[in-house]
């Protein structure tokens, strides 16, 4: 069964003066403040939608890499997964990168890397962002 998770904003004014607030209907979570400065300069205590796909993209890798890891017979202990959304002003999104760090016992580092990058193909958010190049770097424990 498939399901449907909502976000709305409700955006104020111009787009270089102007701001806005994300809610987040479907968990419920903490309004978060949006504004084109801290989308675009300092981040001051707001949000922008490349720090919201970053954390997507980190929790999406994350649950990937474990299910496919626990697949394989090497369940994870624990990941930790950062995700670096590049954003240019006037160009727009122009990269991502992906640090993985993974302690999985019984498995050595180039068994971690094979299914990070597994992860890093297969995972939907990466599959959503397909038009953006998603670069990797992998530490294991």
């Amino acid at each position: 069964m498939a399901t449907v998770r909502t976000a709305h904003t409700v955006w104020e004014g111009e787009l270089l003066k102007g701001s806005g607030t994300v809610s987040f209907d479907s968990s419920g979570i903490a309004d978060q403040a949006v504004s084109w400065p801290s989308r675009a300069e300092k981040a001051n205590g707001r949000t922008s939608p490349e720090e919201l796909i970053a954390a997507a993209h980190s929790s999406c890798f994350s649950m990937a890499l474990s299910h496919g890891l626990t697949g394989a017979g090497t369940p994870p202990t624990r990941l930790e997964t950062k995700a670096d959304v590049t954003f240019q002003p006037g160009e727009g999104i122009t990269g991502i990168h992906l640090t993985v760090r993974g302690e999985v016992p019984g498995l050595d580092a180039d068994g971690f890397r094979a299914a990070a990058e597994d992860a890093k193909k297969n995972c939907p958010v990466s599959q959503a962002l397909t038009g953006t190049t998603i670069t990797l770097t992998v530490e294991s424990v």
